[in-house]
């Protein structure tokens, strides 16, 4: 399996060389992310969302299995912030590094192992949990007080840009408009672009530094999300009765390592920035060794 997907970590590996080599600038990765996120991405989304069977009752379950797994994921982690008290600033890249995504990772093993059919899964999937683990991530940096304050919450997800682009695609989807006059061809170019790229604003995001200090939270982090996730994730596949494509999506995503966006998401809100580095960092790199695992052991046809 490894030899199945190591051209993803190459990439992830050629960004952070290109990065620290300062190729092509400094200034170029931040632009390259943007775009990424703001329209080549939900140009994925959206292609692969529009033509989608969102009335097949395995999708639906699909949906359901999702929620699932990031809501048990979520209520366990309270129940042991509840043991041992941790402060927001902490607590909200803990909750982030175990229940968020790196969809582009994810994107890519799938597109890798199962083709074209899971990714229209993945958009599903995509459009049921970009919001939730959202929302959830929110009210945990701001340790619940984004409810004092519902339009924070309303305005930040609802100017999300992956969200946008999954309800659109929902409608199109539910409405079976499809995408005509060739906006299909024209949104399909601009996808073939957001994997590749991605991966590599993956690797120049990585930093190594922030591993120094932290390292047994660290590492308790990554296992929960790098081993503890998927686990939970084929115990919800099989209570929802999940067939093998819909059971692989949500395996990969709950293996994949949390999302390097997350250490924005933190910035922001005032949480420790260096700790979700950490996070961010040590679960891509063992990614590497996880997931050919977890898919062997899982996910294998």
């Amino acid at each position: 399996m490894l030899t199945a997907i190591w051209t993803i970590f190459a990439l992830i590996c050629c960004g952070f060389v290109l990065a620290r080599k300062g190729f092509p600038s400094d200034a170029f990765w931040p632009a390259a992310e943007r775009l990424n996120y703001y329209v080549l991405f939900p140009a994925l989304l959206l292609s692969n969302l529009a033509n989608a069977p969102i009335r097949d009752p395995q999708i639906l379950r699909l949906g359901a299995s999702a929620v699932a797994t990031i809501l048990i994921g979520a209520v366990a982690l309270y129940a042991l912030r509840a043991i041992r008290p941790t402060p927001a600033p902490r607590f909200g890249p803990a909750l982030q590094g175990v229940l968020r995504f790196n969809t582009y990772l994810a994107l890519s093993v799938l597109a890798m192992v199962a083709g074209t059919q899971s990714l229209e899964r993945a958009a599903v999937y995509l459009a049921v949990s970009v919001p939730l683990v959202n929302i959830l991530a929110i009210i945990a940096l701001s340790d619940g007080a984004v409810w004092r304050s519902p339009r924070m919450l309303v305005k930040t997800i609802g100017m999300n840009p992956l969200v946008i682009a999954c309800v659109v695609g929902a409608a199109l989807a539910i409405t079976k408009i499809g995408l005509p006059f060739g906006t299909g061809q024209f949104l399909e170019l601009l996808a073939q672009a957001s994997l590749p790229l991605g991966l590599l604003c993956v690797g120049a995001a990585l930093r190594p530094t922030a591993l120094r200090q932290d390292l047994l939270p660290l590492l308790g982090n990554a296992t929960s999300r790098l081993a503890l996730m998927p686990i939970l994730a084929v115990g919800v596949a099989y209570a929802f009765d999940l067939s093998s494509v819909e059971a692989l999506v949500l395996v990969v995503f709950s293996a994949v390592p949390t999302a390097p966006t997350s250490y924005v998401l933190t910035r922001q809100m005032g949480g420790d920035g260096t700790f979700m580095a950490g996070i961010v960092t040590l679960q891509t790199v063992g990614a590497l060794l996880t997931i050919p695992l977890v898919l062997h052991l899982f996910a294998a046809p």
